[in-house]
């Protein structure tokens, strides 16, 4: 399992939530991403609108699977940039 706590940089529109489901997609692995004591699966676009995620929110990325840390660099790299 890889974890990597991450801060959202910006307001998450819909075509930033679309690219972090694409992006999350294209692994093999399990991912979710947990606010507070809500988790999704990030492979979801209904999930992920669901945590309704607000600039300067603390969000874990988790992945369990062959492409796992991949898997959390790439999601990561999405909220940096």
């Amino acid at each position: 399992m890889y974890e990597k706590n991450v801060v959202v940089n910006s307001f998450f529109e819909p075509s930033a939530v679309a690219m972090l489901v694409q992006t999350a997609s294209k692994f093999k692995s399990r991912i979710s991403l947990v606010i507070d004591e809500k988790t999704a699966n990030a492979k979801s676009i209904m999930g992920i609108i669901s945590l309704n995620m607000q600039e300067g929110q603390a969000v874990k990325i988790m992945a369990e699977g062959e492409d796992a840390s991949t898997a959390v660099a790439e999601l990561e790299a999405l909220f940096i940039n």
